[in-house]
């Protein structure tokens, strides 16, 4: 065992073998892997081994994609089996609201390259004849599907990577991961000390173990996990092939063939977690106690979706821990707060997405950024703010959600509320209905007289309908106001807090009381980040961006730290308000002895103000598109602030708003979000953001050379909007865009724009096909929907009202 290595993978399951292959892929060799027992001695021995590429998020899907085209090429490198049956496979739709789903996925795959296909029950009968498809409205067939041997994926994986350089050692545990002063980390075994210049965690059933060495809490969970393997069955011996993949999602259960019989899981609603206080060490290649009782409801279902199984017999039943994530996708990247320390934990579905998880975290350490947006399985995810009380039963509610349908409004339940503004009951107060952020509370929108206060989930227009439409009435009409608190907020101090903001961000730092848009880019030019950068003296600036995106800008700012420049994050400390409408300036005067006239306080201005008793600063900018002020003040003094605003605004028709309206609003003048239009997948030059940058400035800022190359050369796709002719149903993301009678593009969010009684999307296509009056169609679940390419804003078209 060698006593220095660049890359020390601490876990040898899937995860573990397909992270060290990938990084001797991509070129570093000097990389080893430390496994306490065997190879595939956690949960990797023990799968079902089916794999998948259907996925909620597009880049999952994509990578999950990758992951099973990648087993013919470890195959050829290494001469060894994979045990591969690509079988395909269907998941059935029961019920309207899963057909619609399937819909939507099936609109997605079309712009991803995936060849699926929407079944009707008879042809769901002709390729999968066991199954009784009484009640079944439809099916989304995927050829791509299939299973693998676990045990002989994983060694193929040990295999390539030793070829390409790599040690492993087996039968080592790793007692302690010790950070050192240069970055490295020492990392003490039962068989001597290892240096390695970076760690993997991916010790999967452990990995929470491993990471408490380096003092960080991993946000994961075993669940145990039952499936069955029958007896021979003729109706599948008999066939001339073998009988592809089921998903019965009404059923909550999975089906293929194994042998000459059937294997069926579950994810039964009455599931159990396990190792609540820790994985015990000597757990291995044991399995748990069957508790059949658990899946009896789910069984029963079963028998009569295939009704072989009522007959057939038992042959082996599987009760095994998997490791889950409050929202079931993996962890993975550096971990925020420590150097090289990366983790590829967490991934449920090892062998559907361990391949991809392999393939990002190599880049990611090789190159520094991985080539997609990732952000759904990225560690910085979930913020330092969650704890195992919280964890527990998000996992719990993730499990029984498995096979359950995925709204795009949906607001699941478990471990809510959990962190709270000073504001919650007032809010509550006025009927709001809260969705959640990166564990805060926030009001959706605020329900009306005599509704229920809880929105419908829906893939079309929801029961919050109505009140978004007058909140958002609210706001154009008169006055609005909702809280700040979901932005992301830090104070950047020091002598040199320009000069590092200067390379930090692409666009222009402001002179002191003014602020400033700017994209923040990676060095390949793509988006990390869209702010708002206000001066607030020469050496105090605050920055503002995604309230979600903390610990993702934070890990960013340190790895770009200067002497000299402090970042502080201040998201929950500073809170506040925002004001928009017609009648903002009014309300704002009346509560102030500052002059607050367009010619006093400018649009894009900052500037410290009293109002009521709150020293408070206030920035002439609004997410609404209209006149607006985002107004800061302390935690502790936002009940004053608001007991201020609120009696003051009487007058002038003051009315709260939540997002649903902001997300409506902000359609009127096609402004992009975070992780929609803004994420690392896109380009400023693609998205319009490139308007912000200072390509002239002499900074050399972070991927500059990059965005240069792409001024002179052009982007080839740009974002633009669409006014859709929609009937219940509006974009919500990803849905491709057809022009003359091809995919060319897809959306990248949507919605309705109650101000101007239109559908509209935002969304991506050919730079040379992006002309004012372009007609295109939109698939909106399935239906091709006439849509209208337009570049006037549908309010304040020329800005007047919001800079006025």
């Amino acid at each position: 065992m060698k006593t220095h290595t660049k890359v020390a993978v601490i876990g040898g399951g899937v995860v573990g073998c397909s992270v060290l292959y990938h990084l001797t892929k991509l070129g570093w060799s000097d990389v080893m892997l430390i496994e306490r027992s065997e190879l595939t001695s956690g949960s990797t021995w023990h799968a079902a081994g089916g794999f998948h590429t259907l996925n909620g998020d597009t880049n999952m899907a994509a990578l999950q994609g990758y992951t099973i085209r990648l087993y013919r090429e470890l195959e050829e490198i290494t001469g060894m089996s994979c045990g591969l049956h690509h079988v395909g496979g269907v998941t059935l739709a029961d019920t309207p609201e899963r057909w619609d789903m399937l819909k939507a996925e099936r609109a997605k795959h079309r712009f991803m390259g995936l060849d699926t296909e929407l079944l009707s029950p008879a042809e769901i009968k002709k390729i999968a004849p066991i199954t009784n498809v009484s009640g079944v409205l439809g099916g989304l067939y995927d050829p791509l599907d299939g299973h693998l041997d676990p045990s002989g994926t994983t060694h193929a994986y040990a295999k390539a990577a030793r070829m390409g350089g790599a040690e492993i050692v087996l039968r080592t545990p790793v007692l302690e991961t010790n950070p050192l002063p240069d970055g490295s980390w020492q990392i003490v075994t039962e068989q001597g000390t290892i240096i390695a210049e970076h760690i993997v965690n991916a010790a999967g059933l452990w990995a929470r173990e491993v990471g408490m060495m380096a003092g960080v809490y991993l946000p994961l969970h075993p669940m145990e996990h039952q499936y069955l393997v029958t007896d021979d069955i003729p109706e599948i011996f008999e066939r001339g092939t073998e009988h592809p993949h089921v998903m019965d999602p009404g059923g909550e259960s999975y089906l293929r063939q194994e042998g000459r019989g059937l294997c069926i899981g579950f994810y039964e609603q009455a599931c159990e977690p396990w190792a609540v206080d820790g994985t015990p060490w000597t757990f291995g290649h044991e399995l748990l106690a069957d508790k059949l009782e658990k899946v009896a409801e789910s069984v029963e279902f079963a028998y009569k979706r295939f009704p072989v199984l009522e007959t057939a017999g038992v042959k082996t039943v599987i009760n095994g821990p998997f490791t889950f994530a409050p929202d079931g996708n993996p962890l993975v990247g550096p971990v925020p707060g420590l150097r090289n320390y990366w983790s590829a934990c967490g991934v449920m579905a090892g062998f559907s997405q361990g391949g991809g998880v392999g393939l990002t975290l190599a880049q990611w350490m090789i190159h520094g950024e991985p080539e997609r947006d990732v952000f759904a399985m990225d560690v910085a995810r979930f913020g330092r703010w969650i704890t195992p009380g919280y964890t527990l039963p998000k996992v719990i509610e993730n499990y029984q959600n498995r096979f359950s349908v995925s709204y795009p409004n949906q607001e699941l339940p478990a471990a809510r509320p959990f962190r709270t503004t000073p504001m919650y009951d007032i809010w509550a107060q006025h009927r709001a209905v809260f969705g959640q952020q990166y564990g805060l509370e926030v009001p959706n929108y605020f329900a009306l007289k005599d509704e229920p206060l809880y929105e419908t989930p829906s893939f079309r227009r929801s029961n919050a309908w109505e009140a978004t439409r007058q909140e958002v009435m609210a706001v154009r009409s008169g006055v609005g106001i909702n809280e700040v608190q979901n932005f992301g907020k830090y104070l950047v101090r020091g002598a040199g807090a320009r000069d590092w903001l200067d390379i930090i961000m692409a666009g222009a730092i402001p002179k002191q009381g003014r602020l400033s848009l700017t994209p923040m880019l990676a060095p390949s030019g793509r988006l990390i980040g869209d702010f708002t950068v206000s001066c607030l003296a020469e050496d105090l600036f605050q920055l503002t961006a995604s309230y979600g995106a903390q610990d993702y800008h934070l890990r960013w700012f340190e790895q770009h730290k200067a002497a000299g420049v402090t970042v502080e994050n201040v998201s929950d400390s500073r809170t506040g308000f925002q004001i928009a409408g017609p009648n903002a300036r009014d309300l704002l005067a009346k509560v102030t002895r500052a002059d607050v006239s367009n010619e006093a306080f400018r649009f894009m201005d900052v500037r410290q103000i009293t109002i009521g008793m709150c020293r408070a600063w206030v920035q002439r900018v609004s997410y609404t598109g209209d006149l607006g002020y985002e107004i800061y003040v302390g935690a502790m003094e936002q009940r004053s602030l608001w007991n201020t605003l609120s009696e003051a605004g009487q007058e002038f028709g003051l009315r709260p708003f939540g997002m649903r309206a902001m997300m409506s609003l902000r359609l009127d003048k096609f402004f992009g979000s975070w992780l929609n239009e803004f994420s690392p997948d896109y380009t400023a030059a693609e998205t319009g953001l490139d308007r912000f940058i200072r390509f002239n400035k002499p900074a050399q800022f972070i991927g500059k050379a990059a965005v240069l190359a792409e001024k002179s050369n052009g982007a080839k796709r740009k974002l633009c909007a669409f006014v859709v002719d929609a009937l219940d149903a509006d974009v919500h993301s990803y849905e491709p865009i057809w022009i003359d009678g091809t995919v060319q593009g897809f959306c990248t969010s949507g919605g309705y724009s109650h101000y101007a009684e239109k559908s509209v999307a935002l969304g991506l296509i050919p730079t040379d096909q992006a002309v004012e009056g372009l007609k295109v169609q939109i698939e909106i679940l399935g239906e091709m929907r006439d849509a209208v390419l337009v570049t006037t804003p549908l309010f304040d078209a020329d800005g007047a009202r919001m800079r006025g």
